[in-house]
This record gives C-alpha cells, structure tokens and sequence, in this order.
C-alpha cells in the first residue's frame, strides 16, 4: 500500500484544526531551540554555522513525508557534528569549501547507505551495538566534544588533532584566558541551566542568542576580545549535487558508514522512547526509507549528516507536537528566519555557540548510567569502558568501529559460553530446575539431568561439551542415565548434532543411557536429517524430563525408544 511508505496517509484523514494549532506552536518552538543548536553543531563539524541551518531545515521537511515517528526532529546532532569535524580535519586540509563539499557528499552516500539497508530489510543489524556499548561511546563523544569547546569558552584558540593533544594545548592556553569571554560563558550556563531547572523543554537558547546579540552590538563588548560567528548569507539554499565523487575522497565510504550507524541508532532509539510515551509504534524499516531521504535532500541543500535526536525531539515533544507536521512548521519558521533575519546573526559570539554544546552534551555523560551498569554487570561495563577509551584515545571515526566490534565480540563471548545448568527436581512437584540456583532441589539418584540455556551451535558446543563431561566424570560409577531437557534449546546446527552424536557413543561405551526430551520442531528435523535419531529412539516434544525419570514414557514412545 501506498500509505507503508508515505505515513502521512495514514493519519490525514484524522487531522484536526485543533492538530495543526499545536503542531505550528510546538515547529516555531523546535526552529527557536534548533537554530542556536544547528549554530553550534555546525561549529563543532568545522562548517560555517548556517549549513547546520539548513540540515535541521530541509532534513526535518522530508521526515516528515516519509517518517513514522509523530515527535520525532531531525537536524545535527553533537555526535555526528564531531565525527564529521574531526575527520573533515585531516580530509580537507582547513579548506573550508573542501569541507563543505566533502561533508554535503557524506550525506549523499548515507543516503544511499540507508536506502541500500531499507531495501534489505537490514534494520534488526544496528540490534547488534549493544546500549551498554552506546553509553560508554557517549560518554566518550561527551568528553572529547566539551575539550573542543572548551577553548571557545576561555577566549583562547585552542588547537590539536586528538583528545590528548588538545588538553595539551588548552593547558599551555590557560595564562592567555580572557576573562571576558570566560565570565561571559559561565553566566551563559548558569541562565540555561538554571532555566531549565524552572522551565524544562523551553527553547531558552534563542533568549541567550537574541540577548547575546544585543549586548555584543550596542556595548563596548565588542572591543573585549569577542570571537564571533561572521556573516550568514541571507536567503535559501539552493539545490545542487555535491561537486565531489566518492572515488576522489579517500576515506569517505568508512566515514559514512559510521555515520549511518550513529544516526540510525540514535533516530530510532529517540523515536521508540516517544512512541512508547504517545502510546502508538514506529516502524523501524520505514525510518530507513526516512533518514535516506532526509539526508539526500539535505545532501542537495549542501547541508551534512542529519538525524533524529532526544533533546530536540523532547523539545518538540514538550512543546505539544502532535503530527510530523510540526517539523513542516519549523521548516518554514527557519526559512523565514534565513531569508528576513540573518544580518544580525553575523555578531553572535562563539563562546555562546561553546556554551550552548556544553550543556546539550551533558546529558551524553551518564554518571548514574555507568555505576548502575558497574553495579548489574562488570562485563558490560568493561565493554562500555572499551567503547569510551577508544573515542578518547583513537578518535570518533575509529571508536565508532571499536563500539561496533566490542559489540559483536561482547554478544559472542556471552552466546559461546551459554549457562550449563544440572537440574533437582523440586520438592513435591514434577518440575526440574537449576541446582545451583535452587540447592534444595532432590537430587535423582542414578541420573544426570542437563539444560543448556542456549541454541546449540559450532561455537559454543565445546563450551558445552565440556561443562557436560565434567560433571559425568563428577558423578562416578553410580551415574546409569544421563537425560538432556532441550525446552531451551530452540536449534542444533550440525556441530551440535555431531555433539549428540558423541555423546550418545561415548556414553554407551560406558553403559550409561542417554535421553532427550522436550526437543523442539528444529532440533528434531536436524537430528533426522544427521540420521541421529536411529541411535537415540525415536524423540518426541511431548516426553518430559519427568516422564523419562518415573519410566511414564507413552508406550508408543517406548516402542519407538526400544527400536
């Protein structure tokens, strides 16, 4: 159906007057918080400030054609603005025209990037990077951002490639701080964020924009040693394909990729946790088709990257949005504001930009986070650590492949090494579970009763092979049966068949028995097809662990185990 791939189709016919009056106040309040954001992200990205502008406002008006997410915004995000700023740096060479072209051309190829992965239903792959990966990789971008604004906020240059490098500097800086600038920067954030203690969600930055501006152009301030942002040419982008090729920029593809894979990951993370506040769902592959359009178009606009993100989607949000229409109303404010209101844009000072990424970073170094982690499971800390060391120490472009990798070696580290429980049988009942969990559980005297809490596949099945011998070696002489419950094993590649097969043989050699119950649809076709079932029995999911214990096989199971 046509709807499936433009959502609006969908809730159109139920849009009200009283719809659109919410969504135009809460698109003038998005474009009000997004300008100044754009502003700085733009900054951080080593671009001139107004192409942040224009990804907030032609990426936002092609979300909201093709987007299922009714709050979500779309524009810059600190992340993103970073790793294209840091590799742009080593790319370009400082030249400014080389930059924007190289990073309108990123988008571009995102673009493809995503439309590629919506073509291949590819959506469920960004499962694999873990939240315990994104929350040290946050917190990783958060520190590395706030030292690249940090020189903004004292008045200094600042200077250095790498997050060492640039604390080097900013320490050899510090004599030069002109406490102007300084004291300028720490009133700024004490106003936001003492205005956003009082009024949380209201766009308060384009108050200290709009009162930063005032006092830089009618005082002395001016003359205080103030960076400021320059002009901004008036009007509308215009359209056009980025004169670049991928072939001519060496590096591009590994730095678009990881630019899908932030954005991707961060558009639908925000877009699931206002879905499930609204009360309605968002569809994952859909948001593909979205973010591939929102970037081409952005790409064309000469705009760079753009995604959904928390903060200004809560602003949206909390400003009362009620359809995608709202990002239409932003859109159309930011036009207005590029077309009639720029001149004075040109005296708004840097550390102002520096102050207002200070505080939306903040949020990106969860403290709380990271001790609730430490305090559940050291092992995913220790993979969030890795993810945070390796934006410090190798930079954004490559943290994100090291979050990327901690992430799958994480996932098959915990799937290789799946839990072996030896079960009781508990006290009155005819169920069975995890000795080690339940000590009071009846031992069966004479068996060993196993579940293996995973699928039982070529990676993990010496893991398995092991625990199991262990404990028949631990049993002794006394051991007669040995009964396998698969009601957790959902699959058995071959690896796991030939397991079986092993098992079963080095067991008889022994003259010790060996049952399986409760085996699912899978496990009982792959044993079929490795003709294992000859030499087992017959296996049935209706036999229990408990049936096999008290002998209360059905007797048409007997007869198939007996052949």
């Amino acid at each position: 159906m046509l709807s499936n791939y433009f959502p609006p189709l969908q809730w159109i016919k139920s849009y009200r007057l009283k719809d659109a009056g919410s969504d135009l106040l809460s698109g003038i309040t998005l474009a009000a918080y997004g300008i100044p954001v754009a502003m700085a992200y733009a900054s951080l990205a080593g671009l001139p400030v107004f192409y942040g502008i224009y990804g907030y406002m032609i990426g936002g008006l092609f979300y909201a054609i093709f987007g299922t997410g009714k709050q979500l915004a779309i524009g810059p995000t600190s992340a993103i603005s970073l790793l294209i700023g840091t590799t742009l740096a080593t790319m370009a060479n400082g030249d400014v025209q080389q930059s924007v072209q190289i990073a309108s051309l990123t988008a571009l190829v995102m673009a493809l990037m995503s439309l590629f992965a919506w073509f291949l239903h590819l959506n469920s792959f960004v499962n694999f990077i873990s939240e315990s990966v994104l929350l040290g990789f946050k917190a990783g971008a958060a520190l590395t951002i706030a030292f690249t604004q940090l020189p903004k906020f004292i008045g200094t240059a600042g200077g250095g490639n790498n997050f060492f490098e640039r604390i080097n500097v900013l320490f050899h800086q510090l004599p030069d701080t002109n406490l102007a600038v300084l004291g300028f920067g720490i009133l700024a954030i004490l106003f936001l964020v003492a205005s956003e203690k009082i009024l949380p969600g209201r766009p308060f930055a384009i108050l200290l924009v709009v009162g930063s501006i005032i006092l830089i152009s009618s005082t002395s301030l001016a003359d205080a040693g103030f960076s400021l942002t320059g002009d901004i040419p008036p009007g509308l982008p215009y359209f056009k394909i980025p004169a670049l090729r991928v072939r001519d920029i060496e590096g591009i593809m590994p730095l678009a990729f990881a630019c899908f894979l932030l954005a991707y990951i961060e558009s639908v993370s925000a877009a699931k946790t206002l879905a499930n506040r609204g009360g309605y769902e968002i569809d994952a592959r859909q948001e593909l088709l979205a973010l591939a359009a929102a970037n081409a178009a952005t790409a064309l606009g000469q705009g760079y990257p753009v995604t959904g993100g928390l903060s200004q989607s809560a602003v949206n949000s909390k400003a009362g949005a009620k359809t995608p229409f709202s990002l239409v109303f932003a859109s159309a404010t930011i036009a207005v504001c590029l077309l009639f209101l720029t001149g004075p844009l040109r005296n708004l000072p840097n550390v102002v930009l520096a102050v207002i990424l200070l505080v939306a970073i903040s949020s990106l170094f969860d403290v709380k986070g990271l001790i609730r982690l430490w305090k559940i499971s050291r092992m995913e800390f220790g993979v969030a650590m890795i993810a945070f060391a390796g934006v410090i120490v190798f930079g954004i472009l490559n943290g994100v492949v090291l979050a990327v990798v901690s992430s799958i070696v994480w996932l098959l580290i915990i799937i290789s090494n799946p839990h072996v429980a030896f079960l009781g049988r508990i006290p009155g009942t005819r169920r069975y579970t995890d000795i080690s969990r339940h000590p009071d559980n009846e031992l069966i005297p004479g068996m060993l009763l196993i579940r293996v809490e995973a699928s039982v596949l070529y990676f993990n099945v010496e893991n398995i092979r092991k625990n199991i011998w262990s404990k028949i070696l631990e049993s002794g002489t006394s051991l007669h049966c040995v009964i396998w419950d698969f009601s957790t094993s959902p699959y058995v590649d071959t690896a796991g068949a030939a397991l079986i097969k092993k098992l079963y043989l080095d067991l008889k050699a022994k003259g010790i028995a060996f049952r399986i119950a409760e085996a699912h649809a899978g496990v009982r076709d792959m044993l079929r097809a490795e003709e294992i079932d000859h030499l087992l029995g017959h296996i049935s999911r209706k036999v229990s662990v408990d049936d096999f214990v008290n002998g209360a096989v059905p007797e048409e199971e007997k007869n198939h185990t007996n052949n």
